[in-house]
This record gives structure tokens, C-alpha cells and sequence, in this order.
């Protein structure tokens, strides 16, 4: 009786859309908790943590992907405004940058000239099949571009999407280990390698480290995905895709 119950109740929350924004709140609160007490541990990210969790918690329920959405994506919308507001931390360290115009410019292009080109050498390397590389290409820009890219030439949107959120997470999870064996310290160094190399994902950890950090990863994600829209396409022709 009370089973029956339970499930004629999961039954009506499921038609509610405010049930999965809800679900997504708390299920990223307690994962960011979880991750503020354990003292920040990579592993443990709170982004891939909610994914994890909210990925099991639809398996168990048998919920299809567009009704998730339909409900959580008010959290879709604020990614712009989110993204926007990443200009801010940026305006206080204006004058840095101003500084450092050439020097961001060359670590711009290279590192986006490096994540398209050794995505596709090492692919072809292990056999991956063209569309594939395809699809892989634009991994290292923030989600909706890197699935206009994929669309462009000839890769599939879905499977570019699967692929930014691992990269972002594992960008975001070994970057302040890899940059102190490395010793690179400077904030600023750190948040453009972050920002080219993880998108949004990235960048959002690089404001947990430290708020230059943040800003220039601000900067090199939204600039990585101007650069890496107008190189994509053309090194996709020159290396055969």
C-alpha cells in the first residue's frame, strides 16, 4: 500500500517541471557541500559529482531526457547571464591586460591551434573514425559554439557535447595539481591556460582558486571560441575531415 502510494506521488511530482530544476539545485548544493568539506578535493568537483548523480537518479526513474530539461531549463537560460557577468571580474584587472595584449594574443592562438590539432593526430593515431575527429575537433570551446562547429563540419552535435562537459571536468579537476608540478604561479598564466583549455567548466574553478585567475579564463573562453569557430573549419579541410 504505502509502495503504491509512493509511486502514484513520484508519478505526479515527475509531470511538474519545477520537480527536476528543484532536483538540480539539490543535488549540486549538496555536492558543492560535500566538496567544501572535504576541502576542495579534484575529485570530488561538484559539477562532475551533480552529472553523475542526476544521470543515476534518471536511469532509476526512467525519466527521458527532454522532460529533465523541459523542467531544469530555467539553469539553461542563466548560463548567458552567467557568462556576461564573467566580464566583471575582468574589469578590475583591466589594466593587467592591457599589459599583456601580445602575450595573451600568442597563448590564445596557440592553444587553441594545439587542442584542434593534437585532438586530431592522436585520433587518427588510434584509429578514430573521421566523423568522430570530426566531432572531437572543437572539444576545448564552451558547449554551444563547440555544437554549431560540429554541425558545421560534418560531426555529430551530441556526441561534441558529451565530449566539452569531459573535457571541462577534467580540466577542472587536475589544473591546480598539474600547474603546481609544473610551478607555474601566476594567476594570470593559470586562468588562460584554464579558459582555452576547459571552456566554462574550467573557468568556474579558476574563480574558486583565485579571482585573477577567473578573469582571465573568462577572457581566453569567450576569445577561444571566436578563434577556434574561424580555425576549426579551415584546419578540418587542410588535415582532410
Amino acid at each position: 500500500m504505502i509502495r503504491h502510494n509512493v509511486a502514484e506521488i513520484w508519478v505526479y511530482l515527475a509531470q511538474t517541471p519545477l520537480l527536476w530544476l528543484t532536483a538540480t539545485l539539490a543535488v549540486y548544493c549538496l555536492a558543492d557541500s560535500v566538496y567544501q568539506r572535504l576541502g576542495q578535493l579534484p575529485l570530488i568537483n561538484p559539477v562532475l559529482v551533480s552529472i553523475t548523480l542526476l544521470v543515476a537518479l534518471l536511469v532509476v526513474t526512467r525519466t527521458p531526457y527532454q522532460r529533465y530539461f523541459d523542467g531544469a531549463q530555467f539553469v539553461h537560460f542563466l548560463l548567458g547571464p552567467a557568462t556576461v557577468a564573467l566580464a566583471l571580474p575582468l574589469w578590475h584587472y583591466a589594466g593587467r591586460l592591457r599589459q599583456m595584449l601580445l602575450p595573451v594574443a600568442g597563448a590564445l592562438l596557440a592553444g587553441s591551434l594545439t587542442a584542434i590539432l593534437s585532438t586530431v593526430i592522436l585520433g587518427r593515431l588510434l584509429g578514430v573514425s573521421t566523423i568522430a575527429l570530426r566531432s572531437l575537433a572543437p572539444r576545448s570551446v564552451t558547449t554551444p559554439i563547440a555544437m554549431g562547429i560540429s554541425e558545421q563540419i560534418g560531426g555529430l552535435p551530441s556526441l561534441t557535447a558529451v565530449l566539452v562537459i569531459l573535457t571541462g571536468i577534467i580540466g577542472a579537476v587536475t589544473a591546480r595539481d598539474l600547474f603546481d608540478r609544473l610551478r607555474i604561479s601566476d594567476q594570470a598564466a593559470r586562468g588562460l591556460a584554464i579558459g582555452v583549455a576547459s571552456h566554462g567548466i574550467g573557468t568556474a574553478r579558476a574563480l574558486q582558486l583565485h579571482a585573477e585567475a577567473g578573469a582571465f579564463a573568462g577572457l581566453a573562453m569567450g576569445l577561444n571560441g571566436v578563434v577556434t569557430a574561424i580555425l576549426t573549419p579551415l584546419l578540418a579541410r587542410w588535415l582532410g575531415l
